[in-house]
């Protein structure tokens, strides 16, 4: 672990990360050494920075250091950056100038023996995200409804929850982006309002425009989902996870799930 580029396990107790949750955070797949989508994870945290007025100067050079501090292991692991806007300031208002808070954490790859690649069992949440634009697809420090939604259940066979808005509109899963299709058409929950623009998910968008799938953003009810043919969720650990039960229904591993599957898996190898 490292903190501002130095080992170490403390953050200041009242840095604005821990008071407010003033901050922001970037989990990154590394395969032999390589965070995978780097340049894709460094332009969401920048615009997440400036939605929340966290200084950027020299922050890139900053975090390429940091990198080149810690030891990867072989084979696939998990990088996680934190980022705070640091610590001071008079209660909510930003300290001027800010001193920003860098942590980095490397963990191993969870192992997954079921297999979730090939489908996962999905239950809707009861918890609904509340609807602020101004955070809409950062991923900032703020994550309890996420804790709320995952916390309505137990069952393990259950590998996730979709969350609705304070409106009724699916918007993404506790921790993944939601996609489902119909005929030859994807669609995707807009994420204009609340939820996480993901990395994966915009990088499926790209894929299935390429292999000749229609694609649609836009307001889904639950209904609409549950009536796909295909349905998956997607995030930079676990790729692109098939749905194969939810709402009392199942669902194929279908062939448009698994061709995308097989070309996202070639874009990362040529990461």
């Amino acid at each position: 672990m490292l903190v501002n580029g130095h080992p170490g396990e403390h953050v200041d107790a009242i840095d604005r990360g821990v008071a407010y949750g003033h901050g922001l955070f970037e989990t990154f797949l590394v395969i032999n050494g390589v965070p995978i989508f780097y340049a894709e994870h460094l332009n969401r945290l920048l615009s997440g920075c400036e939605r929340l007025g966290i200084p950027t100067q020299g922050l890139a050079e900053q975090l390429r250091h940091d990198l080149q501090l810690l030891s990867f292991p072989e084979g696939y692991s998990v990088l996680k950056l934190i980022l705070t806007c640091g610590s001071g300031g008079r209660g909510y208002l930003t300290p001027n100038p800010a001193s920003p808070t860098r942590i980095f954490m490397l963990s191993a790859m969870p192992v997954y023996p079921d297999q979730p690649h090939q489908g996962i069992r999905v239950r809707w949440c009861q918890t609904r995200l509340a609807c602020q634009p101004l955070l809409s697809g950062i991923k900032h420090l703020n994550r309890l409804e996420q804790v709320l939604a995952r916390n309505e259940w137990q069952d393990p066979s259950v590998r996730e929850g979709l969350v609705c808005d304070s409106r009724g509109y699916v918007i993404e899963g506790t921790m993944s982006n939601l996609c489902f299709i119909r005929g030859n058409r994807l669609y995707t929950p807009a994420l204009d309002q609340c939820g996480v623009e993901g990395i994966v998910r915009n990088q499926v968008l790209i894929l299935a425009e390429s292999s000749g799938l229609g694609v649609e953003i836009g307001h889904y009810r639950p209904q609409d989902v549950e009536a796909a043919d295909e349905v998956f969720v997607c995030n930079s650990l676990i790729g692109i996870w098939p749905v194969i039960e939810l709402g009392g229904r199942s669902y194929a591993w279908g062939r448009y799930t698994r061709q995308l599957q097989a070309a996202f898996n070639q874009r990362m190898v040529q990461c």
